[in-house]
């Protein structure tokens, strides 16, 4: 290993990846597998018709614990943290005074604390965040001692039914503490890649064992890094730092779903979250541009970071994520343009490598989200 590479943290599955032939890479200050033997395209393949198995343990798993918790993590998040049932889940982002993402996060009412998973890269920010903010008021604590895994795709609710009866009463944003295959974990059921799938918090100690019990399963396989990325860009999703980031609020970016009907300016606690004058007056007034997907045409993609030109041959937007899509079968993208570009079927070109490539505006997601809702 070079110097760089020897800083790297390891997940508790360090060794069960190079045993499975994982290519290692440096990812959020990890040393993670962005793919095993078979490639990107035949595990992206696999986790849409069967079931993937992800080692996510990079990503931070936060606590919160005491009787003002919910409220005082709604002062830092536009959803409804108060009226977040037990064991039911929710989509978040923490955002900065002019309306910016600092980060996505999911949050989970545990029932006698929440919990909070975080990106990975931004985990030590996010932290010290919640700590500034909710010392004193409630118990805020970084896991050190979890793996976090996920298994993803249409075959995975038979795989859990198997290794964890109670999991086949679970629908989507639901969790639990539960046992699989005796260990007990706490499992959602969720995930990033628009399939049905679960995510197992483990304590580290038992990971690798409770990896390889899935893998033995034959609908399972090992899937990387980089079919993480080309699942979640055709379900839609946002990668942090690319399609979303601290100058970027959640209405250029599409998100306004994720903004709880109790935060807005009619709800029950409307606004109390940092940025809330700038956000819930870009819902009352609209925004300058928007996050939209785009189809290039032909078969190369177009690559993030890509400007977007009009017929006039003006900018109107960037591209923010881009790759070839296995399911979709061709290039899928996403990016941001003027609000008045970003209807569907607005034909505008990307500048790649100087040379103009024609492409769609197109509505998200570029294949069916397939949750589970029972």
């Amino acid at each position: 290993m070079t110097g760089e590479d020897a800083e790297l943290q390891q997940t508790p599955l360090h060794d069960l990846h190079v045993a499975l032939g994982g290519k290692m890479v440096a990812f959020a200050g990890y040393a993670m597998p962005v793919s095993y033997r078979d490639g990107i395209i035949k595990e992206h393949q696999h986790t849409r018709a069967r079931a993937g198995l992800f080692d996510v343990s990079h990503m931070g798993q936060v606590c919160l614990m005491g009787e003002g918790a919910a409220e005082a993590l709604e002062e830092l998040v536009p959803i409804d943290v108060v009226g977040l049932a037990e064991n039911h889940q929710r989509y978040a982002l923490f955002t900065n005074d002019r309306g910016g993402i600092l980060d996505d996060l999911m949050v989970t009412n545990a029932g006698d604390h929440f919990f909070v998973v975080v990106n990975g890269a931004c985990r030590d920010q996010d932290f010290a965040h919640l700590r500034s903010h909710l010392e004193g008021r409630c118990t805020v604590a970084l896991f050190h001692d979890r793996a976090l895994l996920a298994l993803q795709g249409p075959e995975a609710g038979a795989v859990m039914g198997r290794l964890a009866p109670a999991t086949r009463d679970m629908v989507f944003m639901t969790a639990g503490e539960i046992a699989v295959d005796g260990i007990t974990c706490f499992v959602t059921r969720s995930g990033y890649t628009g399939e049905d799938g679960f995510e197992i918090s483990v304590p580290a100690s038992r990971a690798e064992a409770l990896a390889r019990r899935l893998l033995e399963q034959d609908e399972v396989a090992p899937i990387g890094l980089g079919a993480r990325d080309t699942l979640r860009l055709e379900a839609g999703l946002c990668l942090y730092g690319n399609d979303i980031d601290a100058g970027t609020t959640p209405v250029e970016a599409s998100l306004v779903w994720a903004l709880s009907k109790a935060r807005r300016a009619d709800g029950a606690r409307p606004g109390g979250f940092p940025g809330d004058g700038v956000i819930l007056r870009q819902l009352a007034e609209g925004v300058a541009r928007r996050r939209v997907g785009l189809r290039p045409e032909g078969r190369a993609p177009v690559r993030e970071g890509a400007e977007l030109i009009d017929e006039a041959e003006r900018v109107v937007g960037k591209v923010t994520s881009g790759l070839f899509g296995p399911t979709v079968g061709g290039p899928v993208a996403m990016g941001y343009v003027e609000t008045a570009h970003a209807k569907p079927g607005t034909a505008l070109r990307a500048l790649v490598r100087g040379r103009p490539q024609p492409l769609e505006v197109v509505r998200l997601p570029f294949v069916q989200q397939r949750y589970y809702r029972g």
